[in-house]
């Protein structure tokens, strides 16, 4: 299937309204037919902003015949990238998210029945938290909802600890969370626990894979380095190593177009 890609902004549904960029890949359709309806994925950056990882992911998901719409989160806030500039918190960026919801549903490429979401890092928390009732409810328009939430490394120690971050009241879609065994913002011991420390209903929709040996943003193929972030090391802050890891990354991306197929699926057609 071959595709075109659009660059793209919208307005999001924040108190101060932002207007968000991102790049949109749909089917090409030939002059004079009605395009196809496809499931669509928006794929949310990390602090370090668009660097290769959602395309990375994307090229998998358009050869499974879907769209793709990778948001540009900086850009309409005018930070520098990384922990530095980006907002105070997560939940600052959940308009964008939901915004684009509604912007996707709108296209014609799309089957607005069947709309999931992605992020690395902070874009990964910025799936997990859509995902709850909490957001969802105020944020997204009215029959509109996503079908299927991954994450990648979203901090795991967050969740029912920081302000913003309650995870539980769930929309009802499945949620996968994949981690690094290596991640310096949890330890070990958090992975192992995370699962665990969810009540019951919330643990039922979510699906924690761990990459063993691989860090934080094992997927990034660019040269490894070494950041400074406050939320690392559960939240004490310190040292992260970002180092690419071609096993893990491509077992992450199999497992995301499993997932999504999965969920797609299940929407009655």
């Amino acid at each position: 299937m071959d595709f075109r890609t659009c660059y793209v902004a919208f307005e999001t549904r924040a108190e101060t309204p932002l207007t968000v960029a991102g790049r949109l890949d749909v089917p090409l359709t030939e002059p004079g037919q009605d395009p196809a309806r496809t499931p669509a994925v928006l794929i949310c950056h990390g602090s370090d902003g668009v660097d290769g990882r959602g395309q990375f992911h994307a090229q998998a998901l358009r050869a499974a015949g879907w769209s793709t719409l990778e948001l540009d989160m900086w850009a309409a806030r005018g930070t520098v990238r990384g922990a530095v500039g980006r907002p105070k918190t997560v939940p600052e960026t959940l308009p964008d998210a939901f915004a684009a919801l509604s912007f996707l549903a709108k296209q014609p490429e799309v089957d607005p029945r069947r709309i999931a979401i992605m992020g690395f890092s902070w874009g990964g928390v910025v799936s997990v938290l859509s995902a709850t009732r909490r957001y969802a409810e105020v944020l997204a328009e009215p029959g509109l909802g996503f079908v299927a939430h991954a994450a990648f490394y979203p901090v795991l120690w967050s969740y029912n600890r920081a302000p913003g971050h309650e995870f539980a009241d769930l929309t009802g879609a499945p949620v996968l969370i994949q981690a690094g065994g290596a991640d310096a913002y949890d330890t070990p011991e958090v992975c192992d626990a995370f699962l665990g420390g969810l009540d019951p209903a919330t643990r039922g929709r979510v699906t924690l894979v761990v990459h063993e040996g691989a860090t934080h943003a094992f997927d990034r193929d660019l040269p490894a380095k070494t950041i400074e972030d406050p939320y690392a090391h559960n939240g004490k802050g310190g040292p992260v190593r970002f180092e690419f890891d071609p096993k893990a990354a491509g077992a992450a991306r199999d497992n995301v177009v499993r997932f999504f197929g999965e969920a797609f699926a299940k929407v009655p057609a």
